[in-house]
Order: structure tokens, then C-alpha cells, then sequence
């Protein structure tokens, strides 16, 4: 899925002072005799249209003021004494080796522009913006990692201090109900991949192998129970990403060598198993996610406040004996088997497809038909050739059903603009065979988008009964009750538009009360968690994933959806576990963990969450070269 890059306009009041002849003319305090000045202010911007942005640009050394509505500008800057200076705040301030300055103004204060020649000086800019200029970077500062932050002046009062953050956000979708085709089949997701796999050809397992105290050698004898356990007979193992993890004590070094030597025994042995090649992807860390995790609620608790120097300089001896209780269940690999279904017709064309299908059809095969089916969607996919579909001859009778429904959720799963098309031949399915519970279900599926879209009207109260009527037919209550959340996400957007406010608050309890009655995905997590935070329920878009965030089996792209969520908040960072999030972070993609801290205008957060004590702690501990 496509990340979308935004930012967050951080505006705070800070009420010490510099010294008046770095200030310019600029009252730095707010003075309880001059609060009304700001207040033009306070409602301009707390009134002012979300779609509205404004940032810094620069273009070599010369800074710009740049804002997306050049009208909402001029409305801003009314008095000659309104205008805009610049803070130019350098990395080098949070060098791991200073103590950062408890100070209104973090870098260096350019003189500010007001209203006059900040109006007179806007120019079109690129995509559909305007700009005018405000100052040049320092020479000193030139060759450093600089942000800018913006003093708003009120008559020339400073009424806003803001800095940007650069955060990170992903389009949710609804919750994946899956649909019947063999058996319930989800898609496979990646959270930042637009590319949806649905299992016809491919899927992906993720399991847990724990290791025994200072054993790296692991033979076929011992991987065969868990090789059989995953029941890989239709299926080869296409690539193998093993996260190896030690337990903390002891030398860093020998620890990830461990690491290494039990990750590629084990590689070694799966791949005594099969005769295609395992492509492979191996990370070693060691686990302080779950030792700090596990000693929480132990004697030693306050190991928790320590470095990880500091830590391992504790557990030895009698200390590590003791702790060894939980040690040992630190020691392990999470697996992720990405496998590729085996197909004994992969290697026909899809003409020879169709027509060896249509035969099979003819015989009335219809085991060996679907089989047939399933590879000749793989070809359709690779080839992006939907339209053949329409060369397959199959008789609308109820020994074809099978067949029938797969062909019209094939076209669902290939395009959701297809929904319609599926809808309406799922319809004549239903007539044909009214109990079969697949076709009853897919029908919801697809019905789900076409309401989602309005595409056609459909009356809400009528399609919830629908869905709980598939109780009737067999459909078991976990997968009824993720259809019902799904029905109050579509339903709370629905009473949004219609100003039904109090009817979209129940639609978001229900929702809250009702997602922990069945599994989700991490792609699920991600969708509930994105929707209750456009809601304005952060804080249970936190809780929703607060447990998950301290496992070392969560997707990447979530845990680091969970840091954009919440790094900026100083309560949550100053929590008692948000250390072991971070580590998890690290341990699972150090580079992209540090790369938050760097300038919003490269690709970072922003490098001035280090001014909070916790973030830079940790950043100097794992990020410092």
C-alpha cells in the first residue's frame, strides 16, 4: 500500500526569553496585558481548513515561505506588524555529548518579514502554491542538518511558535473478510505494497523455533517434526526470513555469531526438503524486547532503567542463574515461510488453458477443472488479461457451482471494479443453489464494497440483517462479528457525511467492543487503528495496539506505524515500556528507527524530538556513530 507522506503543524508557547538585542523587534513573551493581541490569531488558525498548508522551502541557501492558498495569507498578515521570523535550528544542538539548553529560541533567529513585503513578494510556485521569500540560511549553518521553525507575530508579539513534524500515514481499508473460493481465502497484504496476493498460488506462515542454551547446529532429524507439522505438501518453501534472537548476556559479538550459525543450520536442513533453491533473508539481534518485557514485573524491575552496558554488567553470575527462568525462553527464531503452491500445469499457455479447461468441463471434471482454473488465473494475473475470462464455457448448472463461484470471485479479487460484474452473477448463483453458505457470503463481501462506493442503493437496516442471517447457513460467529465491525466502519464514515453524530459514536463503541471477538491481521490492526485515529480516538487507536507493539513477531511497517502514532506525544514516550517498543524497532530495522530522527526536510520525523530526555537516550545509546 502506498505510504502517504504529511505533515503535522506543532504549535507551543514557550515563555523564556533571549536577550533583547538577539530579538529584534520581537516580543518573545506573552504578557497577561497583551494576551488579546493574539487573539486574531488563535481563531485564524484554529479556523483554518484542514486542506490548507504552509511549510518553509528552501532552494539553495534561500528560504521561502510557501503556502497553498495564497488568499488564507493575505486574510493572515492584516496589521503592518504582522509577519513571520525564522528559528534555524541546527542537529549539531542535540549532539549525543551535549546538554541541551533549556531555551525559547533553539538556533539561530533570522530578522523577521511583516506584512508589507511578506504580501508584495508572493509568486506562483510549483503545484499550485505560492511563495515568498523571508531570509537566507546563515553561512555557518550551511553545511549542517537544519529545520526551520516559524514565529507567527501578532502586531509583533510572538503569537505561534511551530515546527513540523514529518509523519508518516497509510490508507486503511475494511477489515479482510476473506472469500469462499476452495476454502475461506484472504489476501496476503503488505502494509506499504499496493500488491494484493490472494492464496490461490501463494502464502505466507510465521511460526516460532525456540533454541536450546549455546546449540547452533540444528539437522534434518530435528526440523522434520515441524517441516511435517506445517503440512507443506502442496506447497515449496520460495523464500525464508529468519529473525534470530540470543538472550542479553554475555558478548554482543558471540551472541549474533550464535545467531548466525543457528539461522543458517536451520536454512540448511529446510532445504534437504525440496529441490528448488530457498531464497533467504537472515537478521540477528539479541532479545531485550522480551527481557524487559519479562523482569517488569520481577525483583530486578529496575534493570529496566539501566543502558544495555549497564544491564549486562548486572546479569552475570548469580544474577544471570536466577534470571535464567526467563532467559531461556529468549533464545528462539521467528520464521516467515513465504511458500508457492505446487503447479503440475504452470508451464502451459494460457490458450492451452483454456481450452484443456473447457474439455475438463465438457467431461464434467469438476475437481480437475477447478485445479485448472486456479493456474490459468495465476496466468491471467501475470499476463493482466482479464477479458479471457470471458472464453471459459460453463454451463449454469448446480454441479458447476464451484466453478461458478470461483470464476466471478476471481474477477472480484482481480479488480474491485469487477465488484459489480461478481455481484450480479453471484445473484443468478444464489437462485441456482439458495443454501450454499459460499455463495451467501461472498455476496455480503462484495455487496460491502458496492455500498461503500454507493455504487447501487442499498437499505442499511436490510443488509445487517443479511448478515446475521448467515448464522443460518453456517457461517460461524467470528467471521459474522468481523463483517459486523466492518458494517460500522462503512457505517460511522456514512453518518459522518450525514452529520448523525451521536449515531456514529455508537457505530465506533460497537466497534471497540466487538474487535477483540476474532483474529486479526496485522494489515487488520493497521485499518482499525488508522480509522479510530481519524475519528479522534487516538488513544484507542494506541490501545489497540499496545500489546502487539511489545512482540517480536508484529510486521515491521506496523510497529513503525504505532512510533509515528505516538512519538510525538510526550506522555506516551515517557511511559514505562515505550523503551521496549523503540528497542523492538531497532532490533527488527535499526536504520529506519534512527532515520526518524533526522530532518523533516530528509525524510525524517524531525531531529527536534530529542529535545525529550527519553527519545534521546536511546537514540544516543543505539543510533550515536
Amino acid at each position: 500500500m502506498n505510504r502517504i507522506t504529511f505533515f503535522i503543524i506543532i504549535s507551543f508557547f514557550c515563555y523564556s526569553s533571549i536577550k533583547a538585542q538577539d530579538a529584534f523587534d520581537i516580543v518573545l513573551t506573552r504578557y497577561s496585558n497583551q494576551e488579546n493581541k493574539c487573539t486574531y490569531f488563535d481563531n485564524y488558525f484554529k479556523n483554518t481548513p484542514k486542506e490548507i498548508g504552509f511549510s518553509i522551502k528552501r532552494e539553495g541557501d534561500k528560504l521561502y515561505f510557501q503556502v497553498t492558498d495564497k488568499a488564507w495569507a493575505i486574510q493572515l498578515f492584516k496589521k503592518s506588524g504582522d509577519g513571520i521570523a525564522l528559528d534555524v535550528v541546527s542537529k549539531s544542538r542535540y549532539d549525543c555529548d551535549k546538554e541541551i539548553e533549556d531555551v525559547q529560541i533553539r538556533g539561530t533567529l533570522l530578522k523577521p518579514v511583516y506584512a508589507q513585503q511578506l504580501i508584495r513578494g508572493f509568486k506562483p510556485s510549483l503545484g499550485n502554491r505560492f511563495k515568498t521569500f523571508i531570509g537566507s540560511v546563515p553561512e555557518n549553518l550551511r553545511e549542517d542538518e537544519l529545520e526551520f521553525n516559524i514565529l507567527f507575530l501578532n502586531n509583533k508579539v510572538l503569537c505561534r511558535y511551530q515546527r513540523i513534524y514529518n509523519l508518516e500515514s497509510y490508507p486503511w481499508e475494511l477489515l479482510d473478510m476473506g472469500v469462499y473460493l476452495d476454502s475461506l481465502t484472504y489476501k496476503s497484504k503488505k502494509i506499504t505494497n499496493t500488491t494484493d496476493q490472494f492464496i490461490t498460488k501463494y502464502k505466507q506462515l510465521k511460526f516460532v523455533i525456540p533454541f536450546q542454551k549455546n546449540k547452533s547446529e540444528y539437522s534434518s532429524e530435528d526440523i522434520k517434526p515441524l517441516y511435517d507439522s506445517l503440512r507443506l505438501t502442496d506447497f515449496n518453501i520460495k523464500k525464508i526470513n529468519i529473525q534470530a534472537y540470543s538472550s542479553i548476556e554475555g558478548s554482543l559479538e558471540r551472541n549474533l555469531e550464535l545467531q548466525e550459525k543457528r539461522a543458517n543450520s536451520i536454512i540448511k536442513s529446510l532445504q534437504s526438503f525440496q529441490k528448488p533453491d530457498i531464497v533467504t533473508e537472515i537478521s540477528s539481534s539479541e532479545n531485550w524486547v522480551e527481557f524487559f518485557n519479562d523482569v517488569t514485573n520481577s525483583k530486578y524491575k529496575a534493570l529496566k532503567n539501566l543502558s544495555k552496558k549497564e544491564v549486562k554488567q548486572k546479569v552475570i553470575g548469580a544474577v544471570s542463574k536466577e534470571l535464567e527462568m526467563y532467559l531461556k525462553n529468549h533464545r528462539k527464531a521467528v520464521i516467515t515461510l513465504s511458500l508457492e503452491k505446487k503447479d503440475k500445469y504452470k508451464d502451459m499457455t494460457t490458450s492451452t488453458l483454456i481450452s484443456t479447461f473447457n474439455q475438463l468441463v465438457k467431461e464434467e471434471n469438476v475437481k480437475e477443472a477447478l485445479v485448472v482454473q486456479n493456474s490459468l488465473f495465476e496466468k491471467i494475473k501475470e499476463e493482466k488479461t482479464p477479458d479471457k475470462l470471458w472464453r471459459l464455457t460453463i454451463p449454469k448448472q448446480v454441479k458447476f457451482v464451484p466453478i461458478l463461484n470461483e470464476n466471478s470471485m476471481f474477477k472480484y479479487l482481480y479488480s474491485l471494479g469487477y465488484s459489480k460484474t461478481a455481484f450480479d452473477e453471484l445473484k443468478k448463483l444464489e437462485k441456482l443453489d439458495p443454501k450454499n453458505k459460499r455463495i451467501k457470503y461472498n455476496l455480503i463481501v462484495v455487496k460491502f464494497i458496492i455500498w461503500k462506493n454507493n455504487w447501487m442503493p442499498i437499505k442499511m437496516s436490510d443488509f445487517k440483517s443479511e448478515i446475521l442471517k448467515l448464522k443460518s447457513f453456517g457461517i460461524t460467529q467470528n467471521l459474522i462479528d468481523r463483517m459486523l465491525v466492518n458494517f460500522h466502519i462503512v457505517k460511522a464514515q456514512k453518518d459522518l457525511r450525514e452529520r448523525k453524530y451521536d449515531a456514529k459514536d455508537e457505530s465506533i463503541e460497537f466497534i471497540i467492543d466487538t474487535y477483540e471477538n476474532f483474529n486479526l491481521s496485522d494489515y487488520d490492526y493497521l485499518s482499525l487503528a488508522q480509522f479510530l485515529n481519524f475519528y479522534s480516538n487516538k488513544d484507542e487507536a494506541i490501545e489497540v495496539l499496545y500489546d502487539k507493539v511489545r512482540t517480536i513477531t508484529i510486521d515491521e511497517d506496523l510497529l513503525f506505524y504505532y512510533l509515528n502514532l505516538t512519538i510525538t506525544d510526550e506522555y506516551s514516550v515517557a511511559s514505562s515500556n515505550y523503551r521496549t517498543v523503540m528497542l523492538n524497532a531497532i532490533n527488527m530495522n535499526k536504520k529506519r528507527f534512527c532515520k526518524l530522527f533526522n530532518s523533516s526536510l530528509n525524510d525524517g520525523v524531525t531531529f527536534q524530538l530529542l529535545e525529550n530526555k527519553y527519545l534521546k537516550k536511546t537514540y544516543c545509546e543505539n543510533c550515536n556513530k
